[in-house]
C-alpha cells in the first residue's frame, strides 16, 4: 500500500490552506501535524473498503482525507499539557512545543472543521451522491464525538491513577482508538453502496484490528524502542494507567492480538482474494515495531 500512502499524502497536502497571510501561523501548525507522516491507516481503510465494494479511489479520497484530518486533530489535542502533556510525536516535537498551546489548540479545531468542509464540498458530494455523502459524514461525526473518540478520551483521563477493570479499558479504547477505525471501514462501504454482508464483514474486521491495534500500542509502550516509535516509552506506567499489559500480562496480551488478527482476516472471506491487501495490513499491524 506504499503507492496508496503517497497518493493520500498528495491529496492531504492539496486540501490544506495555501494562503500566506495573517493566519500563516495557524496554517503552518495545521500542516506540521497533518503532514508529519504516520501509517495513514485510517484513510487506507476507507479507500480499500470502497474499492472492495465496487467504488473508486477518486470517490473515496476526500472522505479518506477527512478521517485523517480528524485523527491528526485528536493527536494535537491529546499531546497538550491539559491532556497527556507529551513532548514527542513521530520523532518530532509535538505541535504545542513548536507553535505554542494556543496555536496548537486552534490548529486542531481547524483540522476538525476542515474535515467536514472537505467531505461536503460540491465535488465530493457529486462524486458519490448526496445520500451516500450524508451517511458517510454522519458516520464520521458520531465516531469523532461524545459517543466515540472524545468520549473515549474522557474515560482515559478519568482513569489515570486508578486500577480499572478490563471492561472499562475496552469501553475506553472502543471510543478512543476503535471508533475512527470502525468509521473508516464503514465509510468505505457506505460510499460504494455495499451489501449488508459486506458491511457486517467490514465491521468485524474493523473492531478486531481496532482492539488489536490498541493492545499492541500497550505492548510497545513496555517492550518497544523509543527511537523507532518516535515517542517516549513507559509513559503508561508513569501516568499509573491501567493497560492490557498491566491487566493481562505481556504473553496474554500478545495472544489476544494474535486471536483478534485471525478474526479480522477470517472476516474478509466474503470479499474473496481481492481482500488480500487488507489481510496483509492486519498482519503487519500485529507485527509492527512502531
Amino acid at each position: 500500500m506504499t503507492t496508496e500512502k503517497q497518493k493520500i499524502e498528495e491529496a492531504l497536502k492539496g486540501y490544506l490552506p495555501q494562503e500566506k497571510d495573517l493566519r500563516k501561523t495557524l496554517f503552518a501548525s495545521m500542516e506540521y501535524s497533518l503532514m508529519a507522516g504516520g501509517k495513514r491507516l485510517r484513510p487506507q481503510l476507507v479507500l480499500e473498503f470502497c474499492r472492495l465494494c465496487g467504488g473508486s479511489e477518486e470517490q473515496a479520497m476526500p472522505f479518506a482525507c477527512a478521517v485523517e484530518m480528524i485523527h491528526s486533530y485528536s493527536l494535537i489535542h491529546d499531546d497538550l499539557p491539559c491532556m497527556d502533556d507529551d513532548d514527542l510525536r513521530r520523532g518530532k516535537p509535538t505541535n504545542h512545543k513548536v507553535y505554542g498551546e494556543a496555536a496548537a489548540l486552534l490548529a486542531g479545531d481547524a483540522l476538525l472543521t476542515l474535515a467536514f468542509e472537505t467531505m461536503l464540498s460540491p465535488e465530493s458530494v457529486q462524486a458519490v451522491g448526496a445520500d451516500r455523502a450524508a451517511a458517510a459524514v454522519g458516520e464520521l461525526a458520531r465516531a469523532a464525538g461524545a459517543h466515540g473518540m472524545v468520549g473515549g478520551q474522557i474515560i482515559d483521563l478519568e482513569s489515570e491513577g486508578k486500577q480499572v477493570p478490563l471492561e472499562v479499558l475496552e469501553k475506553m479504547d472502543e471510543g478512543k482508538t476503535g471508533a475512527l477505525i470502525l468509521a473508516a471501514c464503514r465509510m468505505g462501504c457506505i460510499l460504494a453502496g455495499a451489501s449488508e454482508d459486506q458491511k457486517k464483514a467490514a465491521e468485524v474486521y474493523a473492531r478486531s484490528i481496532g482492539l488489536a491495534f490498541q493492545i499492541e500500542d500497550d505492548l510497545l509502550d513496555v517492550t518497544g524502542d523509543a527511537a523507532l516509535l518516535g515517542k517516549n516509552t513507559g509513559m503508561d506506567s508513569v501516568r499509573e494507567k491501567s493497560t492490557y499489559v498491566s491487566l493481562l500480562g505481556v504473553e496474554k496480551a500478545r495472544e489476544t492480538v494474535e486471536r483478534l488478527t485471525r478474526t479480522a482476516v477470517d472476516a474478509l472471506a466474503v470479499f474473496g482474494e481481492k481482500a488480500q491487501p487488507l489481510a496483509e495490513l492486519a498482519l503487519a499491524l500485529q507485527n509492527r515495531d512502531h
